[in-house]
């Protein structure tokens, strides 16, 4: 597992968008055919909120066992591969600047058809639909990282529940928007 780093919230930069385009050119470039689509996700992907100077990425690719063979690949970007790394189903990659060690990007890569790509967009999207949700992940994310200012693991489970409520309401969102067919 990566050791915690220090929680960094900065407001919304415009910077982060072309840093995900830039990474998503490059991932294809190392993914070929493997790579199905690449998600901007996270709070960098939200303006308007604070977010740790970190692009979330969600790879979809075809297969896991694919991806897994294309390890080399993507450490030749200069990401690190922690593997599912407690989620099942994932790959976890993260990206340092090698001059100052900041952490710059990290992945999420699912398999197509993966139930967590759902959750992942339906909360983004949710937060982009609804500002004054976002503003309340906003003080949120501020109030966290006020209890754990050197810890991002810590900082990360502080906001874990507020992330599974809205996730639940978002993905009940989307179940409500679908009409059912009998």
């Amino acid at each position: 597992m990566p050791p915690p780093i220090r929680v960094e919230l900065l407001p919304h930069d415009p910077a982060w968008a072309q840093l995900a385009g830039a990474e998503r050119e490059a991932l294809l470039g190392a993914l070929g055919d493997v790579l199905l689509v690449v998600h901007h996700i996270g709070s960098t992907a939200v303006p308007g909120i604070h977010a740790k100077p970190v692009v979330d990425l969600m790879p979809v690719v075809r297969d896991l066992d694919a991806l897994d063979a294309r390890r080399g690949s993507l450490e030749g970007l200069g990401y690190q591969w922690w593997g599912e790394l407690g989620l099942q189903g994932r790959r976890y990659c993260t990206k340092d600047d090698p001059g100052t060690g900041k952490r710059l990007v990290q992945l999420h890569a699912y398999a197509d058809g993966a139930s967590d790509i759902a959750r992942h967009l339906a909360f983004r999207d949710f937060l982009l639909r609804h500002p004054e949700v976002a503003a309340d992940y906003d003080r949120e994310k501020l109030r966290c990282q006020r209890l754990h200012p050197e810890d991002s693991h810590a900082y990360g489970d502080c906001k874990s529940d507020w992330i599974r409520t809205v996730e639940a309401r978002a993905l009940a969102a989307i179940r409500q928007a679908i009409p059912s067919v009998e």
